[in-house]
């Protein structure tokens, strides 16, 4: 393979883990936030690692398949995504939930959203789309900024360490994707004591234009917040006292299935492997 460019001279990783794997995993992290592809350059910035470093690793990456070459950038390869499907909490959530979110498709005709709690961001873990997947902005895998989305607002008020992660934020400008997504930490406390309250999340045109989401938390029996569930659909269409029941009874249903696999798991049943 011919050699890449690398600027030089460079400065040392500031603020950078001395560890290959340290570094490795803030190369991976740069494509949080939806990035897809990413040139080296680009990759170098997110992550925090210089250029030179950066490449040498994300060669190596890729030949372990944990990142894809396309053209001149980077992707997250198929082996992240075959790890993930192996983490306990993330496979049982997927196989127990994917019925239950068709069904909630079927009764709504919204794109809907399993979603899990990932730092300050938020992590789908499932989707069910119909034609109108080719308008919204979500994958599974993907992550967006919990700050601007109804699952994401959802978890930092119901989840326990929602509280620190609002708490780093201050400070820092908060990712705002459009013009009406939250502009403040101040401004999504107050919106997360109405969360609580209701029980449930709204975002309108916060992560895309002409689009919004309801969301509600899974509760487990033990009053635990694993996941959320949303449904996002044009905003003029979005209506809490339709959505929020039909939300509520997908979100239940999870809860309650996804405690019983767990028994079974416990009891030496076999966790069948998710589709891919």
């Amino acid at each position: 393979m011919a050699a890449v460019a690398v600027d030089a001279p460079q400065q040392p990783d500031a603020g950078c883990p001395n560890s290959v794997l340290g570094k490795a995993r803030l190369i991976l992290g740069a494509f949080e936030a939806g990035a897809y592809r990413l040139r080296l350059t680009e990759l170098s910035r997110r992550s925090g690692v210089a250029k030179a470093s950066c490449y040498r690793i994300a060669q190596e990456l890729v030949q372990w398949g944990l990142l894809e070459r396309v053209g001149d950038s980077y992707q997250l390869g198929l082996a992240v995504f075959e790890l993930g499907q192996r983490v306990p909490v993330s496979a049982v959530l997927r196989v127990v939930a994917r019925p239950l979110l068709v069904d909630l498709f079927a009764a709504t005709r919204a794109t809907v959203h399993l979603a899990v709690l990932e730092g300050s961001h938020v992590l789908y873990v499932e989707k069910v789309a119909g034609e109108a997947n080719i308008l919204t902005h979500s994958e599974v895998g993907g992550r967006l900024p919990a700050t601007c989305t109804a699952t994401g607002k959802v978890l930092l008020a119901t989840r326990p360490e929602g509280e620190a992660v609002v708490a780093g934020l201050d400070g820092t400008p908060l990712v705002r994707p459009t013009s009406r997504s939250t502009p403040t930490p101040e401004a999504l406390r107050a919106q997360l004591v109405e969360v609580r309250r209701a029980g449930f999340a709204v975002e309108l045109e916060e992560t895309k234009v002409g689009f919004g989401s309801v969301a509600v938390p899974v509760v487990g029996a033990d009053g635990s917040v694993s996941a959320a569930v949303s449904t996002t659909l044009p905003a003029d269409r979005i209506a809490t006292a339709r959505l929020v029941p039909a939300l509520r009874a997908t979100a239940n249903g999870i809860a309650r299935a996804v405690e019983r696999r767990l028994l079974e798991r416990g009891a030496g049943a076999e966790v069948p492997t998710p589709l891919l």
